[in-house]
């Protein structure tokens, strides 16, 4: 909705100063983010990646430009926007998971590089997790704010919570398939008679 504002549609949403005052970077991270989001999904399929690997390669390309786009655009806005609800904490919390989002691109990027696809795949989970904190803040702010109130210590906590639920995700699908990985190249014991 803040796209059709900022492109001269009407006003759905409050007014937003730090936003009209400089609108570049809360353009580029929203039209970014979608198309990494939806892009990004289609990554994850097996399928996709057995069947067409070159279209997974290019896309992954494609992926690299956008996901940092987003985390950069991200940290611009927290840089030099003024400060928005959360106080010091969620301050930190923005800079520290979108400085994540970024090294985990740039460290999958890197381990595709030298070959090593169980390091990418892992990499790059990580940063779709952090990329889609935003939809997951969406549930904790508004429970949160519901139950505990919407001060500014819980708004921060709230949002770091949106971002700590996606990367605790993450992590046990990470560790799982780890773990069949290596039950999977494990021999099998023989018992004998």
């Amino acid at each position: 909705m803040r796209l059709f504002e900022l492109a001269g549609g009407p006003q759905l949403l409050p007014a937003n100063p730090r936003i009209t005052a400089s609108p570049v970077p809360v353009v580029v991270h929203i039209v970014c983010a979608v198309v990494y989001a939806i892009l990004g999904a289609f990554q994850f399929s097996h399928g996709l990646r057995r069947r067409w690997p070159g279209w997974h390669r290019m896309a992954g390309r494609v992926l690299v430009v956008l996901g940092l786009a987003v985390a950069l655009s991200a940290l611009w806005m927290t840089q030099f926007y003024p400060r928005v609800p959360g106080g010091d904490l969620a301050y930190v919390f923005r800079l520290a998971f979108g400085a994540g989002m970024a090294a985990s691109i740039i460290l999958g990027f890197d381990a595709i590089r030298r070959g090593d696809v169980a390091r990418h795949r892992d990499w790059m989970a990580r940063a779709y997790a952090l990329a889609l904190g935003a939809g997951t803040q969406v549930f904790t702010l508004g429970i949160g704010n519901a139950v505990f109130g919407t001060s500014e210590l819980n708004t921060a906590l709230m949002l770091g919570a949106g971002w700590g639920i996606n990367l605790a995700v993450v992590e046990y699908v990470i560790s799982a398939r780890s773990r069949a990985s290596v039950r999977a190249r494990t021999p099998a014991s023989v018992t004998a008679t």
